[in-house]
């Protein structure tokens, strides 16, 4: 029962952070640290990205319509500017999942632990104020999702190779790179809710390929149970952050990463020392 507590706090953490540019690599960490759940190492690290599962089903749910190519509702125009979304997001996907597959476990060996994920958290905490004041004036080049083509798409995919690093967020990265090139804050927000789709299911099915078949009743439970918090609580993040990007920019969710960044090394600095 205690562990099933501790899931739904994980999963609620998951739920608000995939979707926000904060890291939910980076929160999972430090809540995991004080939750101490009494599973094997090789599960959390499963869990940790099978939880992701509830969120992209979050996604799906709130943009079945828009993302339905076969909707009675659309007209053929309609149709086959969906079909052409969803070869941006498959072409945008493209540079992550080759750079995934090819140094995944490189890149978890050497850079997987607190110390990066709390650099990578300052580090572009301050990337995105310095970005956000940078286009203080300027006026976006892209206004509707529609408008992106197969080159802008493309640059956002390399944008989230960067997210390979822990810490670095996954929606903080592509939101950079749309931003960097011009797009308005809602678009760049509802593109990455999207590209999320296959580079999310695609983690999660090689982590579970990895982990094997072999849980227990009580493991299977809990990676459930984490999932359907994480989609509950994501459809209230999407929501919340498509409404916040109407009227505001990203400057505040930089200051939190530096905040929190600073709160990680702090914390496990000091247990360093006095182990």
């Amino acid at each position: 029962m205690l562990d099933a507590i501790k899931v739904i706090i994980l999963g609620i953490v998951q739920g608000i952070t995939e979707w926000l540019p904060i890291s939910s690599t980076g929160h999972l960490l430090l809540f995991q640290e004080f939750l101490n759940l009494q599973v094997s190492v090789a599960f959390l690290e499963m869990f940790n990205v099978v939880i992701q599962l509830g969120s992209i089903m979050a996604v799906v749910v709130l943009y079945f319509h828009k993302l339905n190519p076969f909707s009675p509702q659309k007209s053929k125009k309609q149709k086959k500017l969906t079909i052409q979304l969803w070869i941006k997001v498959l072409v945008a996907s493209l540079p992550a999942a080759i750079i995934g597959l090819l140094f995944n476990d490189w890149i978890d060996d050497h850079f997987f632990n607190v110390y990066v994920v709390a650099a990578m958290l300052i580090l572009y905490g301050i990337i995105f104020i310095f970005v956000e004041r940078w286009r203080k004036d300027k006026t976006p080049k892209y206004n509707s999702i529609y408008q992106l083509t197969i080159q802008t798409v493309l640059i956002i995919g390399v944008f989230q190779v960067l997210a390979l690093i822990p810490g670095t967020s996954r929606s903080g990265a592509t939101i950079l790179g749309a931003l960097i090139i011009g797009t308005a804050r809602g678009v760049a927000a509802e593109f990455t809710f999207f590209l999320a789709i296959p580079v999310m299911f695609g983690a999660s099915l090689l982590k579970l390929i990895n982990f094997g078949v072999s849980f227990s009743g009580n493991e299977l439970f809990l990676l459930i149970l984490g999932s359907l918090v994480s989609f509950a609580v994501s459809l209230v993040a999407l929501r919340f952050l498509v409404g916040y990007v109407k009227k505001h920019d990203f400057q505040v969710f930089g200051y939190y990463r530096i905040i929190v960044g600073v709160v990680m090394f702090a914390i496990f600095g000091i247990r360093m020392l006095i182990a």
